[in-house]
């Protein structure tokens, strides 16, 4: 088969979290399953027993740790397929914590959330390019709706979308998901009008 990077993205509920799965359980190879998502409330508990309820049990389950190239370089070594979800939630980790909810965010401070978006996504990618399994990661697709009102926010915003368009690149697969249908990302193309022969 090859290794394979297959990157998924979507917005709320729609269908991208199974889509992911069902690649895995159709994987050929041992399966492990990397959550990203720290349980901070009772709806955070709800979401991701859901989860862990629809998985197959035989499934490896490896928490993230502080670094996600890290973490999938060490579970490669036990499973043939890594299923990541979500990157959104993994990106939090590298926003300050003191970011303002209210008033501009500092230049410097945007160029230092840039740039460590850039640096993990780059060591994700040289993790997957280095690792013999097949590894999917999901994330959210966050730039379709309402514009944040608050600086902080369209911070977040901007950086997902960042490390979605480089991970995407980057990817063999990409799909993007719509009401529960995958939309083939990186299907060839539609000629343009004028590269259309009379």
């Amino acid at each position: 088969m090859g290794t394979k990077l297959i990157f998924i993205t979507g917005g709320a509920r729609s269908g991208k979290s199974d889509f992911a799965e069902g690649l895995a359980r159709a994987h050929p190879g041992p399966v492990a399953y990397i959550p990203t998502a720290t349980i901070s409330d009772p709806e955070m508990a709800r979401r991701v027993e859901l989860h862990r309820q629809r998985r197959p049990a035989h499934w490896l389950t490896v928490e993230c740790g502080d670094s996600l190239a890290q973490t999938l370089s060490e579970t490669a070594e036990h499973a043939a397929c890594l299923v990541v979800d979500c990157l959104t939630i993994y990106l939090v980790r590298l926003l300050p914590p003191d970011l303002p909810d209210a008033g501009a965010v500092a230049p410097e401070l945007l160029a230092a959330v840039e740039q460590r978006v850039e640096q993990e996504m780059a060591a994700v990618e040289q993790s997957c390019r280095a690792s013999n399994s097949d590894i999917i990661v999901v994330s959210n697709e966050v730039g379709d709706g309402l514009v944040p009102a608050y600086p902080s926010g369209r911070l977040f915003r901007d950086a997902v979308g960042r490390a979605n368009r480089s991970l995407a690149a980057a990817a063999d697969h990409a799909y993007l998901i719509v009401a529960g249908c995958p939309l083939d990302l990186k299907a060839k193309p539609p000629l343009l009008p004028w590269e259309v022969e009379p």
